[in-house]
């Protein structure tokens, strides 16, 4: 999908409530996952045991960790959206809500759709929140959940 650029505060204001951009496909590998359990020491076989999750998994393969799914928030947004107005730094604020309802399992491709639910002003910027849900292809039930808070400052 093509980048959805944003010029001004009166644009962004006009997108509150509405879904702004949807991301690409993004394949979850196992060598990402590998990758995750390193970084984060989170080596639980369900993520990096493959042989035994084919064995034993309900999903009869390896999957995410969640917080693998919810720290590619960043890419995801990055591909999706541009806020092209005098910004020097943006921070990731926080999150209000988490929740993972479905698997992601290793090989599945996923995608994010971003809404916007406020726009508000702060000292020196702006405090944007986005409601994201990440998709599984070809799952019915999103894989991820999130209320995300981006600050933009002068």
């Amino acid at each position: 999908m093509a980048v959805k650029e944003i010029t001004s505060v009166e644009e962004l204001l006009s997108l509150v409530g509405k879904e702004v951009s949807i991301t690409d496909w993004l394949e979850i590998t196992q060598d990402r996952i590998n990758k995750f359990a390193d970084v984060s020491g989170d080596y639980q076989w369900i993520h990096i045991d493959v042989e035994r999750a084919k064995r034993e998994s309900p999903y009869r393969t390896t999957i995410a960790h969640g917080f693998l799914t919810l720290s590619l928030l960043t890419l995801l947004e990055s591909q999706a959206i541009k806020l092209k107005m005098p910004y020097k730094m943006r921070i990731n604020y926080g999150l209000n809500k988490v929740r993972f309802p479905a698997p992601v399992p290793a090989g599945s491709k996923i995608r994010a759709s971003l809404k916007l639910i406020a726009v508000e002003e702060i000292s020196k910027g702006l405090q944007l929140i986005w409601n994201v849900s990440i998709e599984r292809e070809g799952s019915a039930k999103p894989c991820c959940v999130a209320e995300w808070i981006l600050r933009y400052y002068e």
